[in-house]
């Protein structure tokens, strides 16, 4: 589990490919306790460390974590959000992530507003259900709260501040990219809860369904 709150911008350092996965080194500078087997956040992805040394470490991403998230497109060189698991005391100041990406957004459209820059994404139909005004999302690993919603159109208006765009590399996103989402935790859990729950046991505890 992830909080969304970016730690450091990894760089790729090497990429190595076959059919049936995909190897890649990433570079850091902060993480040093990294150990063998750890659940690391990739830009939103969670993928397990291992091959551990001063300043880098390695991840295979199976063919699917490429088909469905924004991964896919990334070369060697290319800057990555990276955030380890969250342990038990640790403030959550983000909101729950799981890192299991929910699926992939393009970028339509990013407007400067002073000193914070307006990002629109384009969502796929099915995940806008999850979303709502003043709620979390998480886009490339980064907790973010929704400011705009068009349902008609699928898309999410995201408000990025200062502090985001220097921590995260949202700042280096440009029209037409293809970005990770994942939708709240808790309101994918509240969904399966009302849909396949015991109808008379909700009712019970207040709920009309």
């Amino acid at each position: 589990m992830f909080t969304g709150l970016i730690e450091e911008k990894g760089r790729i350092a090497e990429i190595r490919s076959s059919e049936e996965d995909t190897e890649i080194k990433i570079s850091h500078t902060t993480l040093d306790d990294i150990k063998e087997g750890d659940s690391i956040a990739v830009n939103g992805a969670c993928l397990t460390a291992y091959d551990i040394n001063h300043g880098s470490f390695k991840v295979t991403m199976i063919n699917e974590t490429k088909r469905i998230t924004s991964l896919d497109g990334i070369q060697a060189g290319d800057a990555v959000n990276l955030e380890r698991a969250v342990r038990l005391s640790d403030r959550l100041g983000g909101h729950l992530v799981s890192g299991h990406v929910d699926g992939t957004g393009e970028v339509v459209s990013l407007t400067h507003d002073g000193n914070a820059l307006v990002m629109k994404v384009a969502c796929p139909k099915r995940l806008m259900k999850y979303m709502t005004e003043q709620g979390s999302v998480t886009i490339e690993g980064t907790s973010l709260t929704l400011f705009k919603i068009d349902h008609g159109a699928s898309v999410i208006t995201l408000n990025l501040i200062p502090e985001t765009l220097e921590r995260t590399i949202l700042s280096d996103k440009a029209t037409g990219d293809r970005v990770n989402i994942e939708a709240d935790q808790i309101v994918k859990y509240v969904e399966h809860l009302l849909k396949n729950g015991d109808a008379d046991l909700l009712k019970a505890g207040g709920l009309n369904v």
